[in-house]
């Protein structure tokens, strides 16, 4: 498992589980479809929005702020090649400057580990998880799950099913499928046909220091937009003499 921005917090085990669990924090008028073929990383934004806030927007002018907002922060790309989406760096960063969050990514290693991860923030934090589909090329919003336990009462439980959020619905992929109903429970078996591992993708010249250690950080990793609870030190009171 790879964060980035911060250390994750490990589900801790409580009362006995649950037979069961699921939750879903999205409710009908939550769902925005993205308004043109790049606009995955605005939509999902707006939908992460509505869902945290007591009122939906669905407008035009708010997704079009969102994904510009997410493609200025979505950091530098090879020589000649232009942007016309939003990077995953540019969406975290963009729920952020919202005060949305916070949000980190993190990358894991098997498609269960990511969904364990996204069910346990989601429980914590009481937002929604954005999901990095097709490779890195898509974006999809995750408001809830089924499980076999609830993960806020033990660590022993299993992701069954993600309930998602498509903005491309009802159009899907020619290439990777049908979109799901919006706040569609998908098993995961069906998830794991759109939610695959980021590509690996450098370049010459490609950024170094901490932007370069994060890209390669979520090469080849199933990556999520993660909200988390900051951990707070509470500063020292003594003074030297």
């Amino acid at each position: 498992m790879v964060a980035i921005g911060g250390p994750v917090t490990a589900a801790v085990a409580a009362d006995a589980p649950a037979p069961g669990f699921n939750i879903d924090l999205a409710g009908p008028s939550d769902f925005v479809a993205q308004k043109t073929l790049v606009q995955c990383v605005g939509a999902s934004m707006q939908m992460m929005v509505n869902i945290s806030d007591a009122e939906s927007d669905h407008t035009v002018r708010t997704q079009s702020r969102l994904q510009a907002l997410a493609r200025n922060l979505s950091g530098p790309t090879r020589p000649g090649f232009q942007r016309k989406g939003a990077s995953v760096t540019g969406w975290t960063a963009g729920l952020n400057r919202l005060d949305a969050g916070p949000y980190r990514m993190v990358g894991a290693a098997t498609l269960e580990d990511a969904l364990r991860l996204a069910a346990s923030s989601i429980r914590e934090t009481g937002r929604p998880v954005g999901l990095l589909m097709w490779g890195g090329r898509h974006a999809w919003v995750m408001s809830g799950f089924r499980a076999t336990a609830d993960p806020r009462r033990t660590a022993d439980f299993r992701v069954t099913a993600a309930i998602v959020l498509d903005p491309l619905y009802p159009y899907g992929s020619s290439r990777w499928g049908p979109s799901p109903r919006p706040r569609e429970a998908a098993r995961v078996t069906r998830l794991g046909r759109h939610f695959v591992p980021r590509r690996h993708g450098t370049w010459a010249g490609a950024p170094t220091g901490v932007a370069g250690a994060t890209m390669a950080a979520l090469a080849g990793k199933y990556v999520i937009v993660m909200p988390y609870i900051p951990i707070t030190v509470a500063r020292s009171t003594h003074v030297a003499a």
